[in-house]
Formats: structure tokens, C-alpha cells, sequence
């Protein structure tokens, strides 16, 4: 009898929300049913809402949806541009032309921005940082970094993954840490490089459209990585969609000393800007 009335008892303390001793390290500590419990957000369909869109707003999937859009938007005004130029070089000299390197991804990026916002801010409109100038990049070459422009100033993209060459390892070494950086590359990341390659030496410009695991490639689009000068000294550029080349190719591009290469990714809280 004695034995059933404690039972009932512990029962009816669960049931109560009573507090009830739990040994852990040969100690005693209380602790109540709802002490256990973690505090989370839930949707209107009762699915758990992730901490970084719970803070930021908007709704986790529809978050998701928009990015995925504006990436690709992008991707695809640059396959209509690579259409129209038909295998064609075009110029890339002056600094009006859209297809000078970083041009043109800044290009594809602001003919898009307008339709979208960062949840956290969706009153500012998007903006893609300038390459940070030659005389900030020091000890480093110019080309693998963006000048530092915060969230709250519109610039929607944070550091995905970056490569700077360290002069206190090995080139081996170097190599494979360059491999490891590229391996990171994810769809609509825009890649910067200083680069001294077979193409040329300098900054370079891409938009990633893809890594390929089983082959251990890269999928990307740029202009003006190709090109030359014309009999007047004036450069045309060819205009590159789902080029594909090794991880290995794309590490030894800019696996040189003073060099690096910047995966700048949009942030997770991209959603569209509500209609004015």
C-alpha cells in the first residue's frame, strides 16, 4: 500500500508541475518541468522558426524563397547577356563598359536589387561594396577585397570563405589550403581574386553558379577573365556563362604570395521589398 501511495504521489507532482530532485554528480539540484523545456518560435503551422529569422522577421521559408530568386535573377540576366553576345568579345576598356570585370557583376547585381531587402532592414536599399582601394589592400595586392561597407548601409553580403596566401607555410601547403577555400564555393557566392594566371595578372571578378563535388569543379559566369586588345589598343572582353574549370586551376590562379581570393555571400535574410 505504502508503495502504491508513493507512486501516486510522484504522479500527481508530475502532473502538477511540482519540483522534484534529480542526483547528477553526487549532487542534488531542483529542477521543474518547465526549467527543461527550450523556448522556441513557432510558424503558423507549427514548424519551429529558425533564431536568425526570428529575430530578423519575416517568415523562414518565405526568406529562403526570396534569396533563392535573386540569385537566380541574376544568374540568369547573365545568361541573357552571354546569349546576346554570341561568342562575340565585348569591350571592356573604358570605365563606363559593363563588361569590365567587376563591372559586370556589379552590373547583374543592380539590375536586380531593387525588387529585394534585408529582413533586418527593409527600409535601405541593396548596395555591393567597391573593391577596397590599392594603398588599403596593403601588404596585400589589390583586387581580393571589398571596402567595408556595414548591413545597416545596404551592403547585403558577408564573408563566405577567404584565402590569403601565408609566406610561413610551404607552396604545398599553401596549394591545398587554396583547394580547401575554393571547395566552399556555393551558388550566387560573387568571388574576388588577385590573381596571377595564365589569363593575366591582377583582379578578377566571377558570380559562382556551382561546386561539383563528384568532379571537383567550379561552375561560374564573369566577363573580361578572356580577351585582348584590338589594333587600336582598346581590350574586348569575352563575356563567360557555365564556365567549368578544376578546383586545382581555380587554386593556382591566386595561391601566390601577397595574393588571396574572398567568397562574398549574400546573407540568410534576404526577402522582397514590399511594393511602394
Amino acid at each position: 500500500m505504502k508503495k502504491k501511495t508513493a507512486i501516486l504521489c510522484f504522479l500527481l507532482a508530475l502532473a502538477t508541475g511540482a519540483a522534484f530532485s534529480v542526483p547528477a554528480s553526487g549532487e542534488t539540484e531542483e529542477l521543474s518541468i518547465e526549467e527543461i523545456v527550450e523556448n522556441v518560435l513557432l510558424d503558423e503551422d507549427g514548424r519551429e522558426i529558425p533564431e536568425e529569422v526570428s529575430q530578423t522577421g519575416g517568415d523562414s521559408a518565405a526568406v529562403s524563397e526570396a534569396r533563392e530568386d535573386f540569385i537566380d535573377r541574376i544568374i540568369a540576366l547573365g545568361k541573357d547577356l552571354y546569349e546576346k553576345a554570341d561568342g562575340k568579345r565585348k569591350r571592356a576598356h573604358y570605365a563606363s563598359d559593363i563588361y569590365v570585370c567587376k563591372n559586370y557583376t556589379v552590373y547583374l547585381f543592380r539590375q536586380n536589387r531593387d525588387a529585394f531587402r534585408m529582413a533586418a532592414y527593409p527600409d535601405t536599399p541593396l548596395v555591393i561594396p567597391n573593391n577596397l582601394p590599392a594603398k588599403e589592400c596593403k601588404p596585400y595586392a589589390y583586387g581580393f577585397l571589398w571596402e567595408n561597407v556595414s548591413a545597416e548601409e545596404g551592403n547585403p553580403f558577408e564573408v563566405g570563405a577567404q584565402f590569403i596566401y601565408d609566406p610561413d607555410l610551404s607552396k604545398e601547403e599553401n596549394l591545398e589550403l587554396a583547394k580547401d577555400f575554393m571547395r566552399q564555393a556555393r551558388k550566387g557566392d560573387f568571388f574576388q581574386m588577385s590573381a596571377n594566371y595564365e589569363y593575366g595578372v591582377g583582379a578578377h571578378s566571377a558570380i559562382i553558379m556551382g561546386y561539383d563535388p563528384l568532379t571537383d569543379e567550379i561552375h561560374w559566369l564573369d566577363s573580361n577573365m578572356r580577351g585582348g586588345k584590338n589594333s587600336e589598343g582598346i581590350r574586348y572582353g569575352v563575356v563567360q556563362y557555365d564556365a567549368v574549370r578544376s578546383v586545382e586551376w581555380w587554386a593556382g590562379t591566386f595561391c601566390h604570395k601577397k595574393r588571396g581570393a574572398t567568397l562574398y555571400r549574400l546573407r540568410s535574410d534576404i526577402v522582397y521589398a514590399e511594393a511602394e
